[in-house]
């Protein structure tokens, strides 16, 4: 019953690929080294290192990336397996009392079912009443057999994360009356714009939209009322707005340039010839001419805009998305579209009437031969 349980959370990870097998990617080891990671480096986490008996504590994976994390054994709590499979007249008794690697929760060792056990239907308490047998026939841990086992493990486990929560509860407590703190004096600020009225939400909206505008205003411009040492906040998409709006107004023509480029086109075009009318293609070709500036900026801006994956990704994402709906209504419409030609058959449209003469000629024809 759910009495009979434990309070026990464990997260079980997976062991360390060496090589890749099938379809597994080339850098199989480091993408479960870095899962691996992520959980046991927080301070805040036990770490349960299995290790089989038959294999070289050196060389135990699990206890050299514990060691990473945890390098005076603190968090570690060493789990040693497969005790009936080590060598006659090898034993690990030197490890399980704590003495060859130590950590400061120590090591237990568990006898679990083999696969000959499994396929043989044995149940789990008889498993549990043969591995506590092993340990206590057994002439090296004999004298520790009530601290071995897989029930043991269950109950040390739980008293240790018990005692584990108790020892981080009190600054956990304060982390998070500190952030309490910090979030409480950034709401403060916003409290004058939390509005009673509701018909004020529009107008409090204003306000926050406005107040949000001028302070980026002022980072931009560097007159802001702090000035922040740690990070490069001005960001690339910002840097690439100043670069174009800068180059476009370098395009800009003086107006007096403008009127003698104007007057030189008039007076070409008319070559020798006194002109009555001013052609339109001397403004055609000061136009082409502008127009033509723009080519450079415009490519530029360009190359520096495909450095922007996620822009991609998400413009890409719109048409997408825009073309699988404008296909639906395609469908939609090219249906409809039969169908009303289907619903009423015009006789009297000239390309019918046109058929239709053909059609007889052809049997007048036809029936004369």
């Amino acid at each position: 019953s759910l009495l009979h349980l434990l309070d026990l959370t464990l997260v079980d990870l997976p062991g360390i690929t060496k090589v890749p097998v099938g379809d597994q990617p080339a850098d199989i080891e480091y993408q479960v080294r870095d899962m691996i990671m992520q959980y046991i480096c927080k301070d805040n986490c036990l770490i349960l290192a299995v290790t089989p008996a038959n294999a070289d504590l050196a060389n135990s994976d699990a206890l050299k990336l514990a060691k990473d994390v945890d390098p005076q054994g603190q968090r570690t709590i060493g789990v040693i397996t497969k005790l009936d499979l080590m060598d006659k007249g090898t034993d690990a008794r030197e490890i399980l009392e704590n003495r060859l690697l130590p950590l400061r929760r120590g090591y237990i060792g568990v006898v679990n079912r083999s696969q000959k056990d499994i396929d043989g239907k044995k149940d789990i308490k008889a498993a549990l009443q043969a591995e506590r047998n092993f340990f206590r026939s057994h002439p090296a841990y004999g004298h520790m057999a009530a601290k071995m086992g897989t029930p043991y493990l269950q109950k040390m486990l739980n008293q240790q994360l018990t005692n584990h929560i108790r020892e981080q509860l009190p600054a956990f407590r304060n982390h998070l009356h500190t952030q309490l703190l910090a979030l409480n004096r950034k709401a403060e600020e916003y409290r004058k714009y939390v509005p009673d009225d509701p018909t004020r939400r529009t107008k409090t909206l204003l306000q926050l939209v406005q107040h949000l505008s001028v302070d980026f205003e002022k980072l931009i411009e560097g007159s802001g009322d702090k000035v922040d040492t740690d990070y490069f906040f001005v960001n690339k998409t910002l840097i690439l707005v100043i670069y174009y709006c800068s180059a476009l107004l370098q395009l800009e023509s003086d107006e007096r340039d403008l009127r003698r480029e104007i007057t030189y086109a008039i007076r070409n075009i008319h070559g020798v010839r006194t002109g009555l009318f001013t052609p339109d293609m001397a403004f055609e070709a000061i136009v082409k001419k502008q127009i033509s500036r723009l080519n450079e900026p415009c490519m530029k801006l360009v190359d520096m805009l495909a450095s922007f994956p996620k822009l991609r990704d998400e413009t890409e994402k719109i048409v997408n998305t825009e073309i699988r709906e404008q296909e639906n209504k395609c469908r939609d419409q090219i249906l409809l579209l039969i169908e009303i030609q289907l619903s009423y058959i015009n006789t009297k449209h000239e390309d019918f009437v046109g058929f239709t003469w053909s059609v007889t000629v052809a049997l007048h024809v036809t029936s004369r031969v």
